[in-house]
């Protein structure tokens, strides 16, 4: 496992951070979880404007953990806005909700997104939910090549 791979979240559910977190915690992860609380913050993030200018501290992430629902700008504006730029275009992004509602489904897959989960109500489930990601996104999948010049 590469711990420098850093994986950014984007939710604004004080209480579901938490419980990612733990559930990263559960399964062993240790890549570093940056958290952005909206998805105007996620705009700034990924592109590197202040407060998130210093990418040592704030480095780009080989994953993207998406909330739909989000204040300022939804989940799906994200993905949009994300598949609009030509150097972060290829970033994985997963969709981690609680709608399961086909037309989200569908529209952010129309995005682009590169899976879409629902949340689920254990924590158990949770666990490996994450697990399986990890695995998938982290430790197997062939990343993107992506430069900041």
């Amino acid at each position: 496992m590469q711990t420098q791979d850093t994986i950014l979240l984007v939710e604004d559910n004080s209480r579901d951070i938490l419980l990612i977190q733990r559930a990263f915690r559960k399964a062993g992860i240790l890549n570093p979880l940056q958290v952005v609380s909206d998805g105007d913050a996620a705009v700034l993030y990924l592109s590197g404007e202040e407060p998130y200018s210093k990418r040592s501290h704030y480095p780009l992430p080989v994953l993207i953990l998406l909330d739909l629902k989000l204040p300022r700008r939804s989940g799906a504006e994200v993905l949009m806005w994300l598949r609009q730029q030509p150097i972060l275009k290829r970033m994985p992004v997963v969709v981690l909700t609680s709608s399961r509602e086909y037309a989200d489904v569908n529209h952010l897959y129309d995005l682009g997104v590169n899976a879409y989960m629902v949340k689920p109500v254990a924590f158990d489930n949770l666990v490996e939910i994450i697990d399986i990601i990890n695995r998938h996104w982290i430790v197997f999948n062939e990343k993107p090549q992506i430069e900041i010049s």
